[in-house]
């Protein structure tokens, strides 16, 4: 596995939670597997060793790289020891907001380490599986090295491209290919996802939906074409969660546990919920959450724009409560405190904070989600395994795990809409606060939501189809 960032070691969203989970899921198998990522100078060296010294050509010169190995839940990660990211305080840059000017040359350095490694180690590599545009060129230089490798490019969230200056790739002594560039005369550029995509022996992505969703302009990102000519080797898996994190029978953050045959902690959480989030202690009205970056990609434009917004609309009915939790775009942040100072069902929370996530998954009755695009989504998943059903916008992930109550009564356990706006959501909102006074078929839909499951032991077994399927069947 080749990715910048991986549990339990670096992280700034769900690529790192795939690629940690994931991993020990194939190895519990029986494969051996090796995770390669850079050493951030934020990450623990405790428990480190070094292993090998690897010498990486670059113009004018080489670099000199260190790599370092610790098992973690019997996978071996290998840290790729290098100024380039140990002297840096993020991932990508110092904020969200502004990248490193050099994540070109750095991640670069990344992909000619892996394919290093592969070359001078004893441990026989088959497999080459790439994370995200950090990875892209690694595709690319598998095949110029003639390795005797099968490779495979997951897209996590294919808006993320690695777009750079061509000219960035020359410092790097990288040979550049047409393929590898997006755009057109002067303006080509660089594009490392892209790279990923033309050279890998076959692509995944994170949910089925989103397999097809990608082959179409409106969710392409520009390389729909590209995705179209490759579509016979593109797959969509769906994410798996970790259930031993999330899981309500055991949750460390809950002292009240509840499971699909004892849902009546469940009750007991929702009302401890509204004392900690002032909110008024009324059983009988559902809390409907949201844990969320705060972003245009997560739907909050149709959400709170507008002289009246769709929040509002909903705030001032009072048959509900929300507790939101998330930070993000100023702008949200601030509509989003004005409504919470205005209505007294409403929680505004800007924080980022592990436990409240948990106890919002797990005491409310129903999570918003109007995402424009979700690849997968994480946070329906952990609302249907703790009983808290989803309201949300039928795309990409979400659409793969949720059943919709009104198609499905028997087998339901959430509420999707196809069209994204005010309207909609308020409409969709109101749907599902009729059907939690419908006690008889709520109560069937939150015990289908909460036997749910979404480890990641189904979803390795699909992973190790392909990689199976590229090695002749043979492993």
């Amino acid at each position: 596995m080749l990715t910048s960032e991986t549990v339990p070691f670096s992280k700034s969203g769900g690529l790192a939670d795939v690629v940690g989970a994931l991993s020990s899921s194939i190895q519990k198998t029986g494969d051996s597997v090796k995770v390669m990522m850079p050493m951030y100078g934020f990450i623990n060296r405790k428990g480190f060793k070094k292993e090998t010294l690897l010498k990486i050509k670059v113009l004018g010169g080489e670099e000199t790289v260190q790599i370092l190995v610790k098992k973690h839940r019997k996978v071996d990660y290998l840290a790729v020891d290098h100024p380039l990211f140990s002297e840096r305080n993020g991932i990508y840059g110092d904020t969200s907001f502004k990248p490193y000017s050099d994540n070109c040359y750095r991640f670069l350095l990344l992909s000619k380490a892996a394919i290093e490694y592969i070359k001078t180690s004893e441990w026989k590599c088959n497999i080459l599986h790439a994370h995200d545009w950090t990875a892209g060129p690694a595709m690319y230089l598998a095949k110029e090295a003639k390795l005797k490798v099968k490779t495979i490019f997951t897209i996590h969230n294919l808006a993320y491209q690695g777009d750079f200056s061509r000219f960035d790739i020359l410092r790097s002594d990288f040979t550049p290919s047409e393929k590898m560039l997006s755009g057109t005369g002067l303006e080509k550029r660089f594009n490392m996802l892209k790279t990923g995509l033309e050279y890998a022996d076959w692509i995944t992505t994170v949910s089925p939906t989103y397999a097809k969703e990608i082959c179409e302009a409106a969710q392409g990102c520009g390389l729909d074409p590209l995705l179209r000519s490759r579509s016979a080797v593109l797959s969509g898996i769906l994410n798996g969660i970790d259930n031993k994190e999330w899981n309500p029978a055991k949750d460390v953050f809950f002292t009240q546990h509840f499971t699909a045959r004892k849902q009546a902690p469940k009750a007991e959480l929702k009302a401890l919920a509204q004392k900690m989030f002032n909110l008024p202690c009324d059983p009988d009205k559902p809390i409907i959450g949201m844990i969320s970056r705060l972003a245009e990609q997560k739907g909050f434009h149709e959400l709170l724009d507008g002289d009246m917004s769709a929040l509002e609309r909903i705030a001032k009915e009072d048959k509900c409560q929300f507790i939101i939790i998330g930070t993000g775009d100023e702008r949200f942040e601030n509509k989003l405190r004005d409504i919470g100072a205005r209505y007294e069902n409403v929680s505004t929370n800007i924080v980022f904070s592990a436990e409240l996530s948990h106890i919002v998954e797990g005491a409310c009755d129903f999570f918003l989600m109007p995402s424009r695009y979700e690849p997968c989504g994480l946070n329906q998943m952990y609302s249907l395994v703790y009983g808290t059903l989803p309201i949300a916008h039928r795309t990409g992930g979400l659409a793969d795990s949720i059943i919709d109550v009104g198609e499905d009564i028997i087998h339901g356990n959430g509420f999707l809409f196809s069209d994204l706006n005010a309207d909609e959501i308020v409409k969709h909102v109101n749907r599902a606060i009729e059907f939690y006074h419908d006690k008889e078929h709520f109560s069937i839909a939150r015990t289908n939501a909460l036997k749910c499951d979404f480890s990641w032991d189904e979803s390795a077994k699909e992973y190790i189809k392909i990689y199976s399927q590229l090695l002749g069947g043979a492993r």
